[in-house]
């Protein structure tokens, strides 16, 4: 491992826990940075965090799951956090390839390989975390042996058209949404425009503010989040999502944050998330910026082809390693997607006898590692004694 970069400031961490760097800059262009806990050359489990999270988002899960026997590794992924090597120019001057699915696969790989490993006892991913881990089992089950997705139901690859089938018109959802009374648009495509790293990196109440607020919104402790089920892919049962997913069509991100913390107290998610914490994400973001993360969204949305193009090699693949979902009680982000669920006990999409079962987590929202560390660390060791 390279060592730690000592111009930036040591980050809070818990007991356990070492802060390093990991030089992969020849294989796939990255020096990972990483929080490690447990012994090098004991059985090795990644952690992929999501979005706008880091590595960091894992500090209350590894010394637990490392006492358990296992080396454990959380990198900041590519274009965030203290990992360097990725492309972050402007925009509209962006390597959008750097964040297409298979190079984020390459980078588990290279990163494995790194760390003086072949093979990944299980890869653990939360959120967009979900996508890179639940990819890298699908594509490499000889490298990553069992997976758990956090919040980010499993996504089967897009399969092209099958013999004299003729491809069905894609809809356009954005339309739909904006012909709504009132209108609205989807987040994952406000994500995308030119404009969303700006407003996430210049929020007019201040970027702890916005960030405390998001966090809170997308938690437990915002009671209205009452999740259930949606009906279809349509417009009018995708405006049922809080705001932070379908927003109102004239506002910016921290607009409709701002909007939904109106009377909300500030101070109910201190008790697992800290002033302190919180301060780690706010300067990290404030040194990198919003665009690199953004542009997985942008790779992973509509608006990269080249990310459906490359997963037409793994058309028809279905998940053949051991796998669980966990995810908060109170997580909007289990049901954005109609039908997520269903693919688990599909034949075609998971391996019978792999999929070991959905958990869910009463008391947790979308943060549910931080939430409900406990609970999810219970869950966790429940999935490695079965592999």
């Amino acid at each position: 491992m390279a060592s730690a970069n000592g111009s930036l400031p040591p980050l809070p961490l818990p007991a356990g826990i070492k802060d390093d760097y990991v030089d992969c800059t020849s294989t796939c262009g990255l020096k990972f940075h990483v929080l490690t806990a447990g012994k090098p050359g004991q059985p090795l489990i990644l952690f992929c965090h999501g979005y706008p999270e880091l590595a960091f988002s894992w500090r209350k899960v590894l010394p637990s799951i490392a006492q358990a026997g296992y080396y454990c590794v959380a990198m900041d992924q590519r274009g965030y956090g203290r990992t360097t090597g990725w492309d972050n120019r402007s925009f509209h001057e962006v390597d959008m390839y750097q964040y297409t699915v298979t190079n984020l696969v390459r980078d588990l790989v290279c990163l494995t390989y790194k760390l003086g490993y072949k093979e990944v006892a299980c890869i653990i991913g939360h959120d967009f975390g979900g996508v890179s881990s639940a990819s890298a089992a699908l594509c490499r089950p000889d490298v990553f042996k069992s997976t758990v997705q956090m919040s980010h139901p499993l996504h089967l690859p897009p399969q092209p058209t099958f013999g004299d089938e003729v491809p069905k018109p894609k809809g356009d959802i954005q339309a739909d949404l904006a012909k709504l009374d009132p209108p609205r648009k989807h987040y994952k495509w406000y994500n995308c425009t030119p404009e969303a790293a700006n407003d996430w990196y210049n929020p007019p109440q201040g970027l702890e503010t916005y960030m405390r607020g998001y966090w809170h919104l997308k938690s437990a402790d915002w009671d209205k989040n009452k999740p259930h089920p949606l009906k279809e892919w349509s417009a009018e049962q995708l405006a049922i999502l809080p705001e932070y997913y379908v927003m109102q069509k004239d506002d910016t991100f921290p607009e409709s944050i701002a909007k939904n913390m109106k009377g909300e107290d500030i101070t109910k998610t201190h008790s697992w998330l800290s002033p302190e914490d919180l301060t780690v994400y706010a300067n990290e973001w404030r040194r990198t910026g919003f665009q690199g993360a953004l542009n997985w969204y942008r790779a992973q949305t509509a608006s990269t082809p080249q990310t459906q193009k490359d997963m037409y090699l793994f058309a028809g693949k279905r998940m053949e390693v051991p796998c669980a979902f966990i995810s908060g009680k109170q997580d909007w982000g289990n049901h954005q997607q109609p039908g997520a669920f269903q693919s688990y006990d599909d034949p075609n999409s998971v391996k019978p006898g792999c999929f070991r079962g959905i958990k869910m987590i009463d008391h947790a929202g979308h943060w549910v590692q931080q939430e409900q560390p406990a609970a999810v660390i219970k869950e966790l060791l429940g999935f490695l004694k079965t592999l």
